[in-house]
């Protein structure tokens, strides 16, 4: 079974895809850990109980017989084959000499149960202490966002700049915490092919040869072995050429985490506000948007389920974008659009300035028109005032002859 690839580009965007790719490869790494710990104790049950030595070979087979790796893609090389088939001989051996007595070797402890052990706690908990860091900076990420989007324009330019500083701090943060859980991951997934198998290796070629029984078992197991070796080796071979590749493109990354757009992916996608206008006032409705600049179709996929209702993405077609004038709202990074499915404005809010330069760029969006205050001018000259008119000259002769007398004139 195949997990669609994990890239380094999708930890920018942070899209629930994206989010459902990395679960997949968290429950994988959550059932080989769960394997490996079974392995342990199997293994550390047939070097101690000797008495149900017997038994214990059959349940440690049936163990390793029980596991499939997961590889990425969908075509396996012949060494990955090899690999991927490895636990399945390994069981069929120890099927053969299920009723054979064999003394297990002084260093069988050595051979297995350490370095499984030290995979585990190193390797993969390093992983989940990475899952950790990164599930506790994007939470940070994310609530300081809401929180800065909800900021009023009338603030003081100085607080806003210091605001988008932090947030843009921020979001540097769970970016570099994102790449180093996608590497980690990676690492993981990849060096678990000879960490896990090298050790159950070792040890059964050290339980075969330990018993004089078992000589005949064992010279039919070296043709295999050694076929086995050099999958392995191939395999570290490939893991060290690649990781330096990895290591190169995640600090490409890092110094430009907006890299172009790859095939059969949309123009532009990420997270937008909405703004929805309710009877009791409005509210804003945070969404994931993707937008087609060829077919100028826009898919929003709403983020906060309402109760009861499942809500799918809806599909707009896009007849024209502007942005929206800064005095004309009380929130930042703002933008209009018009649909053909949607009467009216849809009025969205970007995560930050340059994120709604993208978006307006992406949707040919226009600069709003302002009136020159010379027009205002001329059309206010038009307007006749209050005291241009005969009536409001009757009104202060009113209010002169009872201050002054009925002698007084006003001109």
């Amino acid at each position: 079974m195949g997990h669609p690839p994990l890239e380094f580009s999708d930890c920018y965007l942070d899209s629930p895809d994206f989010r459902e790719r990395l679960k997949c490869y968290e429950q994988e790494l959550e059932r080989t850990n769960k394997f490996i710990k079974d392995v342990i104790k199997d293994g550390s049950a047939l070097i101690s109980a000797m008495r149900n030595y017997s038994s214990a070979v059959q349940k440690f087979s049936q163990t390793l017989q029980s596991f499939q790796f997961d590889f990425i893609g969908d075509t396996l090389t012949d060494d990955e084959i090899n690999i991927a088939e490895s636990f399945k001989e390994f069981a069929e051996l120890l099927n053969e000499v299920e009723n054979e007595r064999m003394m297990m070797v002084q260093n069988a402890s050595d051979l297995l149960i350490k370095p499984l052990e030290t995979f585990r706690k190193e390797q993969i908990g390093f992983t989940k202490e990475r899952k950790k860091k990164f599930e506790k900076d994007g939470e940070r990420f994310y609530s300081l966002l809401d929180r800065h989007l909800h900021l009023s324009s009338k603030k003081k330019e100085s607080q806003l700049l210091e605001a988008d500083l932090q947030v843009d701090k921020e979001r540097h943060s769970f970016f570099e915490s994102s790449l180093d859980y996608v590497y980690q991951i990676q690492e993981v997934q990849e060096s678990k092919k000879f960490n896990i198998v090298e050790p159950v290796l070792a040890f059964l070629h050290s339980l075969f040869i330990s018993n004089s029984l078992t000589v005949e078992l064992t010279q039919d197991f070296l043709p295999y072995k050694q076929q086995l070796q050099l999958s392995l080796q191939n395999t570290r071979n490939h893991f060290s050429s690649t990781r330096e590749e990895m290591e190169e493109l995640k600090k490409r990354m890092k110094e430009a985490p907006q890299t172009c757009k790859l095939p059969g992916q949309p123009t532009i996608e990420g997270y937008l506000y909405t703004q929805e206008k309710w009877a009791l006032g409005i509210s804003w409705v945070k969404y994931y948007c993707r937008y087609e600049k060829e077919t100028r179709t826009l898919t929003m996929t709403p983020m906060e389920q309402k109760p009861g209702a499942k809500q799918g993405p809806v599909d707009l077609t896009l007849k024209y974008c502007v942005r929206r004038k800064t005095e004309s709202i009380d929130k930042r990074f703002c933008f209009d659009i018009e649909t053909n499915e949607r009467p009216g404005t849809i009025t969205l809010q970007a995560p930050s300035e340059a994120n709604r330069r993208l978006w307006m760029e992406a949707m040919d969006g226009k600069e709003p028109i302002y009136h020159s205050p010379i027009t205002k001018q001329e059309e206010r000259i038009k307007t006749e005032g209050l005291y241009r008119t005969v009536g409001s000259n009757i009104q202060v002769q009113k209010l002169l002859n009872a201050f002054f007398g009925n002698n007084f004139t006003y001109f």
